[in-house]
């Protein structure tokens, strides 16, 4: 369908801003517009509590966002990781969203401030990624929450970050995973010949072209991205995975990707819900004070949480 009025209102506001393309930028420069990301997220809900801490983690001290919603624990655990390709945003740009999500999945949601590239290229981002969802499972007593009720989730990079952590959970053992939701998550490696990338390659929030920029800054150099921490897709092995949901939007050159991402987990067993946002173009959910579908996709994320994380289901 055409792209939708909102998105296409957005995208005729941002080209007449006339921004130089990712090539001509660095990640400082890039990280300079986080906040005008901010007031396009929607109103921040008020949430019971919220609670800034670190905790040690890989690379050193890892911050932390904690939100616990209102009521009586033991509440299940979202450990959420946001997007920006590895190289931009942060709790501030996630406030609103994490916010709703604990407030509509009831249930604690711990935003996570990984290492950013360049400056700490892969692993570092995954590393903080699994060290934050083993540290819930091992502290979920101190948080209030159910260790056997564990979801992770993110947008975007923060999808890739989750989908690796969930496959990591399985390889290792040491603590099981309910859930995952993965927001128009970035799942394969750069297919520059792919439907979607071809389609998109310009013109969107977030273009095929601007892919390759992004994986610059995140793999080291040499790095051919043929790991399944990188691109989730390419694991041999799927089965016993924990039931997913992935939102994906018509106008992402990330799409394709994560469709075939979820035809992969049901043809190995895994119970898989895959919504495409019709109209819509990568970060809507994000920037869901501009688009209506990114509240509608917010609720969707939120409802999916509570009911399997009520239901405890688990993989390992």
């Amino acid at each position: 369908m055409p792209l939708d009025p909102q998105a296409r209102a957005l995208m005729e506001q941002l080209h007449a801003q006339a921004r130089p393309a990712l090539s001509h930028l660095s990640a400082t420069q890039l990280r300079a517009g986080d906040d005008e990301i901010i007031p396009l997220t929607g109103e921040p809900v008020v949430v019971s509590k919220v609670e800034q801490v670190k905790i040690p983690g890989p690379g050193g001290p890892l911050p932390l966002r904690i939100y616990t919603p209102a009521g009586t624990g033991p509440f299940p655990v979202l450990v959420y990781f946001h997007g920006g390709g590895w190289v931009v945003c942060n709790l501030e740009t996630h406030d609103s969203l994490c916010r709703t999500l604990a407030n509509t999945a009831n249930s604690i949601v711990i935003s996570v401030d990984y290492r950013l590239a360049p400056e700490n290229p892969f692993p570092a981002a995954f590393e903080d990624a699994y060290a934050v969802t083993e540290w819930a499972a091992r502290h979920a007593d101190k948080l209030g929450a159910d260790p056997t009720r564990i979801a992770v989730g993110g947008d975007s990079a923060g999808g890739n970050l989750a989908a690796g952590v969930a496959l990591e959970a399985r390889e290792r053992g040491a603590f099981s995973v309910t859930c995952q939701a993965l927001i128009y998550p970035v799942l394969d490696y750069y297919q520059p010949a792919s439907s979607s990338y071809t389609a998109y390659a310009e013109g969107y929030f977030l273009s095929g072209k601007d892919m390759p920029w992004y994986y610059q800054q995140y793999l080291p150099s040499g790095f051919d991205g043929k790991d399944a921490r990188v691109a989730p897709v390419l694991a041999s092995d799927l089965r016993g995975l924990p039931p997913a949901l992935i939102i994906t939007a018509e106008y992402d050159p990330t799409r394709d990707g994560a469709e075939l991402y979820a035809m992969r987990l049901k043809e190995a067993g895994v119970e898989v819900s895959l919504t495409r946002y019709e109209g819509m173009m990568h970060a809507f959910v994000l920037l869901a004070g501009v688009f209506e579908q990114g509240r509608k996709a917010r609720q969707q994320v939120g409802t999916f949480l509570q009911e399997a994380l009520r239901e405890g289901r688990r993989c390992g």
